[in-house]
C-alpha cells in the first residue's frame, strides 16, 4: 500500500474563514489570511490579507497587511501595504494605507491618508531638518 504524500502549506497554518450565514462578534487576531463572507462585529488584527466578501458586512476596525473590500465595511481600515475596494465594495470609514485602489463602482465614504516615505524624507525627519524647496530661477 502506497502512502500518499500530502503537500503542506509553506506556512503550515490554515487560513481563517467566517462563512456565509455566520455571525461573529468580538476581537479577532490572526497571523495568516482571513476571509469574511458572513457578518462580523468587533475589531480585526491580521498580519496577512483580510478579504471582506461580496455578501459580507463587517462593523469593524480592521488592521492588516492588505485589505480587500468586496462587501460592506463600517469602520476604519489601516493597511500596511494596500487597500482595494472592488466594484461591489462599500467602505464607510477612514482609511490609512500605503496604497489605495478604488475600482469603478466601489465606494469610499470617509477620509483617506496615504503614507509612503522616501529615504530622503526619512533622513530629513530623523535629523529634524527640513528639505529645501527647489525653485526655478526667476528671470
Amino acid at each position: 500500500m502506497k502512502k500518499k504524500n500530502k503537500k503542506k502549506r509553506a506556512s503550515g497554518r490554515t487560513d481563517t474563514l467566517i462563512g456565509p450565514g455566520s455571525e461573529v462578534e468580538g476581537v479577532l487576531q490572526c497571523e495568516d489570511d482571513l476571509r469574511i463572507d458572513g457578518r462580523f462585529n468587533g475589531s480585526i488584527e491580521s498580519q496577512g490579507c483580510v478579504t471582506i466578501g461580496e455578501a459580507a458586512i463587517a462593523r469593524s476596525n480592521i488592521s492588516a497587511r492588505e485589505v480587500i473590500v468586496a462587501g460592506k465595511v463600517y469602520g476604519d481600515v489601516t493597511a500596511e501595504n494596500k487597500l482595494t475596494i472592488t466594484t461591489t465594495g462599500q467602505m464607510y470609514g477612514d482609511v490609512h494605507a500605503a496604497s489605495l485602489i478604488v475600482m469603478e463602482g466601489g465606494l469610499l465614504h470617509g477620509a483617506s491618508r496615504m503614507d509612503q516615505q522616501t529615504s530622503s524624507q526619512e533622513a530629513a525627519e530623523s535629523t529634524g531638518a527640513a528639505l529645501p524647496l527647489k525653485r526655478p530661477e526667476a528671470g
